[in-house]
């Protein structure tokens, strides 16, 4: 089997050449998702909500990029800066899987990448397998 390289066309991911994640037979495994627009501008600056927003949109694009949809995911893992933030994270994550949430985890980190960024969410799918 080999890999595919998820790409949902961002300019950002092509500037800082990374990858939005891996397809790997029907498994999609996306990397950190973070609030930024296609063009690498932060979204939502001090507002988790805004943020988580944002983020779930980006993570359903690259899904769709990679032949899969927001009910194939299985699992997300939770980067906050502000573990107080979580309450507006889950808001955002209810109304990004209306099905049901996936498996989750939450993480409390001291900082990401851009000081700006307040979240960041991993997320691994499986085609096929959403309601």
């Amino acid at each position: 089997m080999k890999q595919e390289r998820v790409d949902p066309g961002w300019a950002w991911t092509k500037k800082l050449n990374i990858s939005a994640g891996v397809k790997l037979g029907e498994t999609v495994i996306l990397s950190g998702t973070v609030a930024l627009d296609s063009e690498g501008n932060v979204v939502g600056q001090d507002d988790v909500y805004a943020q988580s927003k944002q983020i779930f949109k980006n993570i359903e694009e690259a899904l769709t990029s990679a032949g899969a949809t927001m009910a194939d995911v299985v699992k997300i893992t939770t980067y906050l800066t502000d573990i107080s933030g979580y309450r507006e994270f889950g808001r955002a994550r209810t109304e990004a899987f209306p099905g049901g949430v996936p498996s989750s985890t939450a993480v409390a980190t001291p900082a990401l990448i851009m000081p700006e960024l307040l979240i960041e969410v991993e997320a691994i799918a499986v085609i096929g397998s959403g309601n």
